[in-house]
């Protein structure tokens, strides 16, 4: 299934509309990932009669199910090349690749907890330059010595320390704002039991959620040591299992793949969560959470969860981000010992206000990702804010989790 697109009437053919003199923002979308966090901005302007929002779906390598995704939200967009020729007032995006020739200013939006991940292309680094987070470097924000974007939002205040560092020429279009998964997690935290309710978990058994981002060092790059334990040493009765899998796993190697890979899990009654789910209410319902140097499992750290991290590598996350924080503290799986009976071992380790310092350097400004966000986005379009509080939906709750079972015959579930 693709998204329709749009005739050039929408973007070129103004007389035909009949709302007119809009402010037009255009959406730029590269992967689900990234949709999903520019979700949490485009939604503060839909409603507003000023505003004429027009989304295109940049070339990304990790595009696969972008198109079905924003069909579901019931978004048409207009082709990538016809966006390049157009102006528009404003573009949002998460993603880099492309940014650089439209014709609009430009807001680029930090998605993820925190800047994780360090650069990964050395060759890109002058002599003795050292290799920093992606939305903080200058091969992220620069195009031929010219700063990109004309607004750069960020979570947290360091990030603006670590800023001054690595391309002290965007500090003056740097806003900190907060982070959407932050405060929507620390407000659905009390519907906690609702979740689970919804999910299925009955009254005695614990949910462990296992998490993963992609690449080779994530839980899922090593699932050949992690999923025999899932399969064979969890008694059926006493937990469910649901495995958060980033979509960029999806993208690259096909879902029809992953869930062949991951076939053995049907027999167990384990879930695997789609990549357009709302992840946060998994976490929020969990009892435990295995992940791996990822955006989710630090996430993980704002809810009741006890915490069990998978090895990885650490040369490629940065010292400074959550989830070298988390490492630091959390207790860690071993292929040796029993999974129970590890897990039982984070349970009872885990104490309250144990994560506080890797939660805290999630966001500082909890709570007003979306008052923040949209004056951002507002004093850019030089219009007024609208006269009310943003709106923001609490969390739908989830499906049941045999409604993420994946089929008998593997391969065929979709």
């Amino acid at each position: 299934m693709s998204v329709r697109t749009t005739r050039p009437a929408l973007i070129e053919q103004g007389h035909w509309l009949t709302v007119r003199d809009c402010k037009r923002v255009l959406v730029v979308v590269h992967t689900v990932t990234f949709a999903q966090r520019l979700r949490e901005v485009f939604e503060l302007l839909e409603t507003d009669l000023r505003v004429q929002l027009v989304f295109t779906i940049a070339p990304h390598a990790f595009g696969t199910g972008v198109s079905e995704y924003l069909h579901t939200l019931g978004i048409t967009t207009v082709p990538w090349e016809e966006a390049l020729r157009a102006e528009f007032d404003l573009a949002l995006a998460a993603g880099l690749r492309g940014v650089h020739e439209l014709r609009a200013p430009i807001v680029r939006i930090s998605h993820g907890a925190g800047h994780i991940k360090l650069l990964t292309d050395v060759s890109l680094l002058a002599p003795g330059e050292r290799r920093t987070p992606g939305m903080l470097s200058r091969q992220h924000l620069l195009n031929e010595g010219r700063l990109v974007p004309a607004a750069i939002v960020y979570a947290h205040d360091q990030a603006l320390e670590e800023l001054a560092l690595s391309c002290p020429e965007a500090l003056p279009v740097a806003h900190v704002v907060g982070d959407p998964c932050v405060d929507r997690i620390l407000a659905d935290r009390p519907r906690r039991d609702a979740h689970r309710r919804a999910l299925g978990i009955e009254d005695g058994q614990r949910l462990v959620v296992v998490t993963s981002t992609w690449g080779p060092t994530s839980t899922f790059g090593r699932l050949d040591s992690l999923l025999p334990q899932l399969l064979s040493q969890l008694p059926g009765d006493d937990y469910r299992v649901a495995i958060l899998v980033h979509p960029n796993v999806f993208a690259g190697h096909g879902t029809r793949q992953v869930h062949g890979w991951l076939s053995g899990c049907q027999s167990r009654g384990i879930a695997v969560v789609p990549p357009e789910a709302d992840w946060q209410t998994l976490l929020i319902a969990a009892d435990v959470i295995v992940g791996d140097h990822g955006s989710l499992t630090a996430y993980g750290t704002l809810t009741d969860a006890a915490m069990l991290l998978t090895a990885g590598s650490r040369r490629e996350v940065s010292a400074t981000s959550p989830a070298a924080l988390l490492s630091a503290v959390a207790p860690v799986l071993s292929p040796v010992y029993p999974l129970a009976e590890q897990l039982d071992y984070a349970a009872q380790l885990h104490r309250p206000g144990q994560y506080d310092q890797v939660a805290a350097s999630l966001s500082s400004a909890p709570g007003q990702f979306h008052r923040r966000m949209r004056s951002v986005v507002y004093r850019m379009l030089g219009l007024g804010e609208p006269a009310r509080p943003p709106f923001v939906a609490p969390l739908p709750l989830p499906p049941a989790l045999t409604r993420w079972q994946i089929a008998a015959g593997s391969g065929a579930a979709r």
